[in-house]
């Protein structure tokens, strides 16, 4: 079994929100291209059923996925923060708990590189 560069539990997934699919293009462009995510995922037209400013809401979004490490993960929301329409992005993130060695070795050196 070979090293790895990263422990499971630096990687991370980010999970954002985007109003179409023009602004979830851009967003995962500059995160991939500023080394803040090693790969961005784009799921078209899921539907947000959620409660903003006291009334229950549904709209149509685009799902974005990104993959990670937690050292990045400030940068990476500030940089969601400042090309987002929406006033509260989604930005969560949830750590990986497992993934192949050859995987998390390249996550690491593909945003590691940016250091």
């Amino acid at each position: 079994m070979r090293p790895m560069d990263v422990e499971p539990e630096e990687a991370i997934v980010v999970f954002l929100t985007a109003t179409d699919r023009t602004e979830a293009s851009r967003l995962a462009e500059v995160l991939v291209e500023k080394r803040l995510a090693a790969c961005v995922q784009i799921v078209s037209d899921i539907e947000s059923v959620y409660r903003w400013q006291g009334k229950v809401e549904r709209q149509r979004e685009v799902l974005v996925i990104a993959k990670t490490l937690s050292l990045r993960f400030a940068a990476l929301e500030r940089e969601v923060r400042a090309l987002h329409s929406y006033d509260t992005p989604e930005i969560v993130a949830v750590p990986l708990l497992r993934g192949s060695v050859p995987y998390l070795e390249w996550l690491s050196a593909s945003i590691r590189d940016a250091e």
